[in-house]
């Protein structure tokens, strides 16, 4: 049934199906199914990317043939893990300065400054872009010359703190946008772009619709082009305060980013934040619990830090569904009380049927019969109650830890932050631009910022579950119980365990967390199997441990 639910998704979803003729209803539930069915677009991606690296092996090292094979694994990772373009993009810079080919070296920095800023790489994307020599730079690469610089320095000017800065900075990207605008010609690709943009930041609102239409025709439903074009339309639609129209449009580029396998987006979760307002708490949260897991993966600091608000909207939806939940809970306990009532009136009519009767024993019989079952049943209800009792203290208690740890975490990281700002700083007035650029490049501070995560992830799960090594054990065959070193509180099996503990069964979820690859995950719970006394009931025991 899976099998054929997902064959439906490939079909239903093919580029070529057309947009206008949905609803915004029909649309959402399309987005929907796409979510539910993201990793089949996931692995498509990953044997496009498989097949260029085999393709990659057999190309001599440092040719031109390296360069393309390259540069079409950086348009796949573009998108989809910022690291990893960021690699590939670096090697065609390092191969087009072996070859001597200076237009192919400013295109790849070009290329690589652009994601940089996107990504909030701001003192690598300046440095890198700086560094091209403007009387050098080929006619047919001016455009993404200028085009870079303006989208390098408006990026600057939005996320900066300091007022004067940001107007410094505007300056520069509106000088280079007038340039961009002097060399473009409709039949250039950034032309309808850059107009739809200016007609919008003028306020031509309709005129810039018709040309996003024109755009939009080019394009098919399941590309990344069609997923910004769609973005920016909704973009419009905010201004002009047409809400229906804004969120079918952020669906829209939504669901083209989960079909091209595009995990670096910002619809969804400007979708998320409009179906919060209008009280679709379902919605919502899955849309925004998906969005957070693509911004993970992706790997790009600045998307997690615009997804840090969402956090906020996370921890309202979920207190909302523990809400109903709550109250559903009140009407279970409501219900148990009326019939508790009608219970104890069946008594009383039980009991003067008793007295009224006496004489026959077989009636006294039936009825003391029925008293015992409904006995039993009310016993069943009490143990039921008791187990939902205890799984609602124990959700509030794993709360409340990682609730305190999590702001403990923020502070510590606030000031984590306004240190290395301070350093910063002193290192940019003190002109020490070489050791700051060392320091940012050392993936040292990272490392032990991850050691650090995990420690207070530790320490968190063994206060609520302080027995859980000992529980674990007691799993596991005799010549084959954990050891912890002497400075250890989990190692990454016993992680992986509390992970799943916490309900965290997801394999994909798991690696993420720990920075493992999937299958290194599935290899860890094998292996850990493999070591118990009842394998089959391993995972089911493991929850139970308290």
């Amino acid at each position: 049934m899976h099998s054929v639910r997902i064959l439906f998704c490939l079909v239903f979803f093919a580029p070529g199906v057309a947009f206008g003729q949905h609803s915004l209803d029909s649309l959402m539930i399309r987005l929907d199914a796409a979510i539910e069915n993201h990793l089949v677009y996931t692995s498509q991606k990953e044997e496009r990317i498989q097949a260029f690296k085999e393709k990659l092996k057999t190309v001599e090292r440092n040719s031109i043939e390296e360069y393309k094979i390259n540069a079409e694994l950086y348009n796949e990772y573009r998108p989809y893990i910022c690291d990893s373009a960021i690699y590939y993009k670096n090697r065609n810079i390092e191969i087009a300065k072996l070859l001597k080919n200076t237009e192919l070296q400013y295109e790849s920095e070009l290329q690589l400054a652009d994601l940089m800023a996107s990504t909030g790489m701001y003192l690598e994307a300046v440095d890198l872009i700086i560094s091209i020599n403007r009387e050098k730079v080929p006619e047919h690469l001016l455009e993404e010359y200028y085009n870079t610089y303006k989208h390098v320095y408006s990026e600057l000017a939005f996320y900066t703190q300091d007022k004067a800065g940001a107007e410094k900075y505007w300056k520069i990207s509106s000088k280079y946008a007038d340039s961009l605008n002097l060399e473009l010609t409709p039949a250039d690709k950034l032309y309808y772009t850059v107009e739809e943009d200016n007609l919008r930041n003028s306020g031509k609102l309709e005129e810039s619709l018709k040309v996003n239409d024109t755009i939009l025709a080019k394009y098919s439903l399941g590309t990344r082009e069609f997923a910004i074009t769609a973005y920016t339309r909704s973009l419009t639609y905010r201004k002009l305060k047409d809400v229906d129209n804004e969120k079918y449009y952020l669906a829209l580029s939504a669901l083209s980013d989960i079909l091209s396998a595009t995990k670096d987006h910002a619809s969804l979760w400007m979708l998320a934040e409009i179906l919060y307002k209008e009280n679709d708490m379902e919605r919502a949260y899955n849309y925004i619990r998906f969005s957070w897991s693509e911004t993970v993966f992706y790997n790009a600091r600045l998307r997690s830090l615009q997804s840090a608000g969402i956090l906020s909207l996370i921890d309202l939806t979920y207190q909302a569904t523990i809400e109903k939940k709550n109250k559903q809970l009140k009407n279970y306990l409501f219900l148990t009380s009326t019939l508790g009532i009608l219970l104890a009136i069946a008594l009383f009519f039980i009991y003067a049927q008793m007295r009224r009767l006496s004489e026959t024993r077989k009636y006294l019989q039936e009825a003391n019969t029925s008293l015992k079952k409904l006995n039993t049943e009310l016993q069943q209800v009490n143990q039921q109650l008791q187990v939902v009792n205890r799984d609602l203290s124990e959700s509030d208690h794993i709360k409340e830890v990682y609730v305190g740890h999590f702001i403990k975490l923020c502070s510590t990281y606030i000031d984590k932050m306004d240190g290395f700002r301070r350093m910063v700083n002193k290192k940019l007035t003190t002109g020490h631009i070489s050791e700051l650029v060392t320091i940012t490049r050392s993936q040292e501070m990272m490392e032990a910022e991850f050691e650090e995560l995990y420690r207070n992830f530790d320490k968190a799960f063994l206060r609520i579950f302080p027995h859980f090594v000992e529980k674990v054990n007691e799993l596991l065959a005799d010549d084959e119980k954990m050891e912890l070193k002497e400075d250890e509180l989990l190692n990454v099996e016993l992680r992986i365990l509390a992970l799943i503990r916490l309900g965290i069964s997801n394999s994909s979820q798991i690696a993420e967390f720990l920075r493992y690859s999937v299958n290194t995950i599935y290899n860890y719970r094998a292996k850990i199997k493999s070591r118990a006394v009842s394998r089959d009931e391993f995972e089911d025991l493991l929850i139970q441990i308290r």
